[in-house]
């Protein structure tokens, strides 16, 4: 079966000096970083704050599969796209390039589970934000 990904968010990150390694490339945990902001943006734009209260969003799965090294200085552009919601998870995808460039620089994917922050098990999906998921 396969499954239906929206282009929900796309947003430019600048790469700061600190965001490199030894190797004089963006360190493979800061494109993590990039996909979690676009992730947060996302669902800010939504009008879903993300804060440790009630029920939140936290991430149980995440991988990066890197196929060109970003460096400095540089916009990376992150696409994020995301699939329809479960009773509590919704997956999303990433595609991270450099601003200009149709180089493909590293896919990510994350599955995004609603927790109850009280309990730390999984909760529904709020409806109104379901709705705006769907929309």
């Amino acid at each position: 079966m396969e499954t239906l990904k929206k282009l929900v968010l796309t947003t430019e990150i600048p790469i700061r000096w600190g965001d490199m390694d030894a190797y004089q490339h963006v360190n493979n945990t800061i494109y993590f970083r990039y996909m979690e902001q676009a992730r947060v943006e996302w669902l800010e734009a939504l009008g879903y704050k993300v804060l440790p209260k009630g029920s939140a969003p936290v991430v149980i799965t995440a991988n990066c599969t890197f196929l060109a090294p970003l460096t400095y200085p540089g916009t990376v552009e992150v696409k994020l796209y995301a699939g329809d919601p479960g009773r509590s998870s919704v997956m999303t995808w990433y595609e991270l390039r450099i601003k200009g460039d149709e180089t493909l620089y590293a896919t990510g994917e994350s599955k995004v589970v609603w927790m109850d922050t009280a309990t730390g098990k999984s909760a529904p999906i709020p409806d109104e934000l379901r709705n705006l998921f769907t929309a």
